[in-house]
């Protein structure tokens, strides 16, 4: 793994990237794909957010909005009302983890950073709402910057692409010069190709297989595979709750490739399968 990779979030805190990091889901909803992530209290939220640190989580990310293939939307007044009190209880507890607010929304992103977010995991890469960029910039937040191949409502109705892996990484080529020339650093931006957004299973994997092509961005990779439906569709596994084999594996895949974090349902798991993974890697090269 890259040693020069780094993030700078909130208040100019750098985070740097020796070993994978894990990002801990915390999803405040009722409706996300995986039941074992949905919280639907800002008392089960905490709690698993405090579980995920236990377990060895740098990052949580909090998210009050499902958007898993055909969910609906909803109202940012809902959103914030979901994750606000939810940020500002981890914050007080745990001044060391790094918060991520989940949101696409401007309006969101500025409510948390004010409750005591560091950054925002912005699933439409600054481009459903733009002047999210302008919120994220004048905070000194951190963002990753996700490629989506159109609206969680949806984004699964026939996606295509002549080169999936050319054609998102020019996007995030491009946002990533809108989030620059937004007055964002860029020591401040993560990228996710979006696995799983608009996108077939063929597409994840060939994104997956290829994920080298990404390493001259300049910026840590966030890989966000965890327990998702291309890995049903591989090992013929419907439910989301048989999926976590599969899940680590690609965790695994991602830490030998130099990716700098895994969001994750399962924290503990995950990080043995990535710390496996450098340690047979590093005893490779000794």
């Amino acid at each position: 793994m890259s040693l020069e990779q780094l993030l700078r979030v909130k208040n100019n805190r750098i985070i740097t990237f020796d070993h994978m990091e894990m990002m801990g889901i915390v999803n405040v909803t009722p409706d996300s794909f995986y039941s074992g992530s949905r919280m639907e209290t800002e008392e089960m939220a905490y709690a698993k957010a405090m579980e995920h640190l236990e377990e060895g989580a740098l990052f949580l990310d909090v998210g009050g909005e499902s958007t898993r293939p055909g969910s609906a939307p909803v109202t940012e007044e809902e959103e914030i009302r979901r994750i606000c009190p939810v940020i500002q209880r981890i914050r007080k507890a745990a001044p060391e983890a790094v918060i991520s607010a989940d949101t696409y929304r401007a309006g969101t992103a500025q409510a948390a950073l004010e409750a005591g977010a560091d950054m925002i995991n912005d699933i439409s890469g600054l481009t459903f709402e733009p002047e999210l960029a302008r919120v994220i910039a004048h905070a000194g937040a951190g963002v990753v910057i996700m490629h989506t191949g159109g609206r969680p409502r949806t984004m699964q109705q026939n996606p295509r692409y002549v080169d999936v892996v050319e054609e998102v990484r020019a996007f995030l080529v491009n946002q990533i010069s809108f989030a620059v020339d937004s007055g964002i650093g860029i020591d401040q931006i993560m990228i996710d190709v979006g696995i799983g957004f608009g996108k077939t299973a063929e597409h994840n994997l060939e994104l997956l297989h290829r994920v080298d092509r990404f390493d001259d961005l300049g910026c840590p990779h966030l890989l966000a595979a965890s327990r998702k439906s291309f890995l049903g569709k591989l090992l013929g596994r419907e439910n989301a709750e048989d999926r976590l084999p599969g899940t680590l594996a690609v965790t695994s895949w991602g830490a030998l490739h130099g990716m700098a974090a895994a969001r994750v349902h399962d924290v503990k798991e995950n990080l043995d399968a990535a710390r496996t993974a450098e340690a047979l890697m590093e005893g490779s090269r000794q």
